[in-house]
Order: structure tokens, then sequence, then C-alpha cells
């Protein structure tokens, strides 16, 4: 097992990341014990790292986390800033269908990211396929705060 520990201290309130990793490829023969591939199975994140509020209007979609970063992007397929986001990010979003919006993400000109947000029947989990088009696919859960 690897275990990662990042402490962003770029925010106004420390971040901290926890991320467990399993071996899946070994090391080859006389390479250091760390050698080989590894996968991260379990990610923790402290709590004012991992909240974010989202809110949908039939002219767009907006979300805003306790660190700053902020962004108002309207239905009409422009892109707008994410505010207080170092990477300037620029974001634009389409409304699929009333419980489904694609958020798709920019940075100098290129896309980088679209994320599927999908409100489960109740409205108390979105269910999300973030396509990192640098890397891989995943899907996750976000949880309504109690």
């Amino acid at each position: 097992m690897l275990i990662r520990m990042v402490k962003d201290t770029t925010e106004a309130d420390t971040v901290t990341i926890e991320t467990l990793n399993r071996r899946v490829q070994s090391r080859t023969s006389g390479s250091h014990p760390i050698s080989g591939s590894w996968r991260a199975y379990k990610i923790k994140q402290s709590r004012n790292g991992s909240i974010i509020q989202y809110k949908c209007t039939a002219g767009g979609f907006s979300g805003e986390t306790p660190l700053g970063e902020k962004f108002d992007a309207k239905f009409d397929g422009n892109y707008d800033p994410v505010a207080d986001d170092p990477g300037h990010t620029m974001v634009s979003a389409k409304l699929l269908n009333p419980n489904r919006v694609e958020l798709t993400h920019k940075r100098k000109g290129k896309i980088v990211s679209i994320s599927h947000m999908s409100v489960a029947a109740g409205g108390e989990s979105i269910h999300v396929v973030f396509v990192n088009k640098e890397s891989n696919t995943s899907t996750f859960d976000f949880q309504k705060q109690r």
C-alpha cells in the first residue's frame, strides 16, 4: 500500500487530501522497492475541500465552494470564468433535460474536462461522470449536505 498525503496551503484554509493506492504492476528486478505501477482506490479530503454548492435555474447553472471558487454559467453556449481559480478555467453549461446538466471546462482555449451531472430521484444525490481530457474518466456521487 502507498499513502499520498497532500496539504494545500494556497487556500484561505488548508485543504488536506489522503490518497490510498494499491500496487497494480510489480517493480522490475533491481529497482527501488517503491517502483512499479500504483492505482488509487480511496481518497479522503478535508471537509472544507469537499463541499460545493450548486444552483440550477431556467437560465443557467452555478457552483461555489467555501474556499472562494465560483462560477455562474448561462445556458447560452458561451464560456464564463471560474472566479478565484489559479488555472483561469472557463466553463460552459448545457441543460440536457430537467435533471441533467453538462459542464465543459476550458483552459487556454482547450477543452480539459466535461462533466455530466444527473440528479437522482428525490434530489438527495447527484451522479457525476467526469471526463478528464488529459487522463481518464471517473464517476462519483455528491450527497446532499444535511
